[in-house]
């Protein structure tokens, strides 16, 4: 079955954050509510929800072209809507009784065959169909998005004892593919997978904080990055998702749980959370929560309660002797002999534990485990990839220092770890005590397995090439956030060489890699280095090896494809900017970020942007438009929230691609690599038409205009003149004689070096790795 329309009955938060991601794939959506009991307007609340996620950041919505796909009504005068759609998510209140009645209401106007899935939580499928007609029990099943649904990729899917399998997978593969989302399998167990763990993991978390007298701050430094959390840590995280909906999570486990279940003996109320959800301070939806910002004297001042006595106090990032000593080893903060290395033991003690001991109630496999709390909480790793960084045995024995019971499967491990790697191939541990191999869904290609199952062609200390098959070779970064250096460049250069002519054994490339972000540009601590020791030819080298080796690859004699996700700033942007074909993650964040630092793009970045904007058919005729437009993209140092809005500020081309689901960038960036291929030939140089000194003077009158607004600071007033001088051509251009993109680069390159000299710039460079925000000097 396909999935061309669907709809969504609830406009809530969930509700609507779902119908948008449905619209952010192309796929028209319903969206219904209560008809409204005031006004003219009898679908105002379905209305009034669409304006919210228009207004909301971040954005649900990759695009805000996509909220036309959206049409709102309410539940009496449009429940006939519901005839013409394939799939029905129902996110309203989480009440069976409520739920029942909508779903009597729907099955008779519903069309035959379409599912109907709930977003529930916390109700047990076999609770949701009773009494509901057969048909409406083949096509039912539970799907659970996380919120933001957008942002969010972990999908929760439950089947019934009569749910249709080929419902559940058309279901599963939409999610996957279209939405973007991992999908877990899981049993009809309450709180599903991640919650279950990751509510257990909340309230142990807490209870410890508060039995050993740790502060928010020093509990969520070490729950945090130490054990590949997100740096929110646990207090944060309910600040983020709000604190008042802790109690009703809380009171549906508590009332569907077995009677035995560890969650019931670690649950307790305390008094100091309790009178802040009364106070309102129910996290950042509310006037703070664990956390708050002071703003009192016109001030921002953060500041962190105080868990035994519920005052506010300023907020102070700890520095705990724990966390500095272990460094990256799990173990020895675990080991700590102080009240924060007793924390961590406690917290992964009890949450590993009861993550063990669910399974095969909730799952069938640990590898459904692992990937719910990765893709649901973020977590750098599942509870069992956790288990094996301290190892089986001595978790067992932590286990009974703690005085919890084994669980089950540690005990079955009996030393082994949960995965290992078998020629070349992951395989983890299953119930039965033998390992499997960790099966990828049909079009997945990860640059991890493929690192498994080979060595590196070629390496050097920030760069990899890898041989991800059928001709294609891929360069992976792996330096410090991906910034780039020297090293990258030499790794093009080697690759470039490898392929040659495209006719050996290898035929085109992939720059690709699996780290947070793509890349956030060049190294600036680097850069840095050298401008305060005064090595200027070195530096103009590195700008002209840049620009070298970005020229090479746009007119190599093979295709070269970019898969980007997360960032892609700068130099990272730049080196997109010059591939033939660009396969993006949707959620690609690109930008020329340059003028923040001071500096302007010089890896040919104005240069591509200018030609994309003068190719523009939609653009105005004349010199000035094409040059106006890449001003502004650049001067602003826009950056695209969305691959889909990369596609408006130029930085994508209407032919480069988008993937909605993360795991299948590879794959994708490799198929269109081998299509390009098959009939190759680099791009035509092109020239510019650029009108010099009077197109230059021109861009300086709008920029003193933002002068006098306060839009502009003064160091903004220098390095956009710079830019302005390269876009328009710079002293001696005018429109008779066109201008060579050698040229161009010459320009980019004298101005960069101009402005890496000023004091503004270097005062920006500084600031911008002292505090990780730009000056405005």
């Amino acid at each position: 079955m396909n999935i061309k329309r669907a709809a969504v009955i609830g406009s809530g938060v969930m509700g609507s954050g779902i119908a948008a991601h449905f619209a952010n794939d192309g796929i028209p959506v319903v969206l219904l509510d209560i008809p409204a009991k005031e006004g003219d307007d009898r679908s105002a609340i379905a209305k009034g929800a669409l304006q919210k996620l228009l207004k909301a950041d971040p954005a649900p919505f990759m695009h805000p072209k996509n909220a036309k796909l959206v049409t709102p009504g309410n539940l009496e005068d449009d429940l006939h809507l519901l005839a013409d759609v394939d799939w029905i998510v129902e996110a309203i209140v989480e009440n069976p009784a409520v739920k029942a009645d909508l779903y009597n209401r729907i099955d008779p106007v519903r069309k035959e065959g379409s599912v109907v899935s709930s977003n529930t939580s916390t109700i047990p499928l076999g609770v949701l169909v009773e009494g509901q007609s057969e048909a409406f029990q083949r096509d039912f099943m539970i799907t659970h998005f996380f919120n933001p649904p957008r942002y969010m990729r972990l999908l929760e899917i439950v089947g019934g004892d009569k749910t249709r399998a080929d419902a559940l997978a058309a279901v599963a593969d939409v999610c996957d593919r279209q939405l973007g989302k991992g999908v877990v399998r899981c049993k009809d167990t309450p709180g599903f997978i991640a919650n279950r763990i990751g509510v257990y993991w909340i309230q142990t978390a807490i209870n410890a904080a508060v039995e050993l007298g740790l502060t928010v701050e020093e509990a969520d430094a070490v729950v945090g990055r130490p054990m590949g959390i997100p740096k929110t840590g646990v207090f944060g995280l309910v600040d983020l998702v709000g604190l008042d909906l802790m109690p009703h999570i809380a009171k549906s486990l508590l009332g569907t749980l077995p009677e035995n279940d560890a969650y019931r003996s670690a649950f307790r109320e305390h008094p100091v959370i309790t009178r802040m959800i009364a106070e309102g301070y129910t996290g950042r939806k509310g006037k703070g929560g664990f956390y708050r910002l002071n703003r009192a004297g016109g001030g921002k001042v953060k500041e962190a309660i105080d868990l035994a006595t519920g005052e506010y106090r300023r907020s102070d990032k700890p520095k705990l002797e724990s966390v500095t000593a272990a460094g990256r080893d799990l173990k020895a903060l675990a080991e700590f002999p102080d009240r924060t290395g007793q924390y961590a033991r406690r917290v992964l003690a009890h949450t590993l534990a009861y993550a063990a001991s669910l399974v095969p109630e909730i799952a069938d496999s640990i590898v459904a485990v692992d990937e719910g709390m990765k893709l649901g909480y973020a977590w750098k790793q599942g509870p069992f990839e956790l288990i094996d960084r301290l190892g089986t045995d001595w978790f067992a024995e932590l286990c009974r220092s703690e005085g919890i019971p084994v669980p089950p499967l540690v005990e079955q491990a009996a030393g082994r770890p949960f995965y290992r790697v078998e020629d070349g191939k992951l395989q983890h541990l299953t119930t039965a005590g033998v390992y499997d191999t960790v099966v990828r869904p049909d079009g997945v290609l990860l640059l991890a397995d493929v690192k498994r199952a080979s060595k590196p062609v070629w390496k050097n200390g920030s760069a990899s090439l890898w041989d991800i098959g059928d001709g294609v070779l891929c360069v992976e970064f792996t330096s410090k956030m991906n910034a780039l250096d020297g090293d990258i460049m030499a790794a093009y250069g080697k690759a470039i060489g490898l392929i040659g002519d495209g006719k050996g054994a290898w035929k085109a490339l992939v720059i690709h890699n699996e780290a947070d972000n793509f890349s956030v540009g060049a190294n600036l601590g680097l850069a840095l280095f050298v401008l305060n020791i005064g090595l200027w030819p070195q530096i103009e080298e590195m700008v002209e090896a840049g620009q070298r080796t970005y020229r090479a690859l746009k007119y190599a004699p093979f295709p070269v494809v970019a898969a980007p996700s997360g960032l892609a700033l700068g130099g990272g942007c730049e080196i997109l900017l010059h591939s033939d074909h660009v396969q993006a993650h949707a959620e690609t964040y690109m930008g020329l970020v340059e003028v923040g630092v001071g500096l302007i793009p010089a890896w040919g970045g104005c240069t591509e942007m200018l030609a994309r904007a003068a190719a523009n058919p939609r653009a105005p005729k004349g010199p000035m438009p094409p040059i106006a437009t890449a001003f502004e993209t650049i001067s602003l140092a826009k950056v695209a929230k969305s691959a889909a809005e990369a596609k408006d500020l130029m930085y994508l081309r209407p032919t480069d691609g988008i993937t909605m689901n993360r795991d299948r960038l590879l794959a994708d960036a490799k198929a269109k690599a081998l299509e390009l291929a098959a009939n190759y030939s680099p791009p035509e140089k092109a020239t510019y038409t650029l009108p010099g000194p009077t197109g230059t003077a021109a861009l300086e009158l709008f920029l003193e205009g933002f002068a006098l607004q306060g839009k502009a600071t003064p160091h903004d007033m220098v390095v956009c003149g710079k830019l302005a001088g390269v876009l328009t051509g710079g002293p001696k251009a005018d429109v008779t004689q066109p201008v060579t993109e050698d040229q161009m680069l010459g320009l980019e390159r004298k101005a960069f070096m101009e402005l890496v000299r000023t004091d503004g710039t270097i005062d920006r460079i500084e600031h911008m790795l002292t505090t990780g925000k730009p000056l405005r000097n």
